[in-house]
């Protein structure tokens, strides 16, 4: 059985002497829970926000009020702004961020129950133009701890395919 994604992105992170700070939404802190279960993860794991709210978003991590407005939160611009942000507050290498609809309401025709935009987003050096940002939307099933459980595992492989 292979190691838990905690883990190996702990593992990878360490390796390239990187760091990560989370900003999460509909995960609550789950994804930084789970960093933190694996001893030693202070070598790499920054802080985590936890932006449940719109006001939180733009005053915690400066996602703007037009693309909150124009886009609602359960979309790919907040999704990339709150990645970046999240990044560059913390000065870390990485930074994760999760925006969804873990339910069981709150879904639209659009954006069902279980739909997620996971960032990530790279700091490369300065002067080089190397930093980037992805997203990716996914629809999960399930109840709410479910869906939690596999955005934040989601969002952790995610992290782990930009790193190696």
């Amino acid at each position: 059985m292979s190691d838990p994604i905690e883990r190996r992105v702990g593992e990878a992170l360490r390796e390239d002497g990187a760091t990560v700070a989370t900003a999460e939404s509909c995960t609550g802190g789950l994804i930084g829970s789970l960093l933190t279960d694996i001893p030693g993860s202070s070598d790499y794991f920054d802080r985590g926000f936890i932006t449940y709210a719109y006001d939180a978003k733009r005053e915690m991590l400066g996602v703007s009020r037009e693309a909150l407005d124009e886009y609602g939160a359960v979309s790919e611009p907040v999704a990339r702004e709150m990645a970046r942000s999240a990044r560059d507050v913390a000065n870390t290498t990485w930074g994760v961020s999760t925006t969804g609809i873990a339910g069981p309401s709150g879904g639209s025709e659009e954006n069902p129950v279980g739909t997620v935009y996971i960032g990530v987003a790279y700091a490369a050096p300065w002067g080089s133009g190397g930093s980037y940002a992805t997203v990716s939307r996914y629809e999960f099933d399930g109840g709410r701890r479910g869906i939690k459980g596999k955005i934040a595992r989601q969002a952790l492989s995610d992290l782990l395919h930009e790193i190696v």
